[in-house]
């Protein structure tokens, strides 16, 4: 399991004086990106491919308040990962400084070409970084029909 520590800032904190909302997605950002960074995934590999990463969705399960004071830390576990590396899932845990376990978040992401704007499979160089991460127990090959288990398309305004 990947583990990165954090502070809680100023700016962290909502107007009920506890860990905002806005602040765990941007720690699991933070988590994800250094952890892609440390298997390989930095900006220069991304630039090279003219790709990036994108986010289908995060869902956030809280337990408890976590306050301003006490370092925090992040987990995460490579929960899942199509057959061409197109889709990948995530799961943070959330841990204060004593180790208890206050939020969970769950993410569904893919890779998309920043020329055409159209998702990708993983190049394989790359594709095989991540076989080199651990993978949790239940661990998932995710296929496209995986990316649409919530069934929520998008709605336009009527004019």
């Amino acid at each position: 399991m990947y583990l990165k520590e954090f502070e809680i800032r100023w700016n962290d904190i909502d107007a009920n004086r506890h860990l905002a909302n806005k602040a765990y997605i941007e720690f699991a950002a933070h988590t994800r990106m250094s952890f892609l960074n440390e298997y390989g995934f930095d900006q220069r590999t991304f630039s090279a491919h003219n790709m990036g990463p994108i986010v289908f969705y995060e869902h956030i399960y809280y337990f408890q308040e976590v306050f301003a004071g006490r370092p925090i830390r992040v987990s995460l576990e490579l929960s899942g990962l199509s057959e061409d590396g197109k889709f990948f899932e995530f799961r943070h845990n959330y841990y204060d400084h004593k180790g208890r376990n206050f939020a969970h978040c769950e993410m569904m992401g893919s890779w998309i070409d920043l020329r055409t704007r159209k998702l990708i499979s993983l190049p394989n160089e790359m594709l095989g970084l991540l076989e080199k991460v651990e993978r949790p127990n239940n661990f998932k090959v995710l296929t496209k029909e995986d990316t649409r288990k919530f069934s929520r398309i998008p709605r336009d305004l009527e004019n």
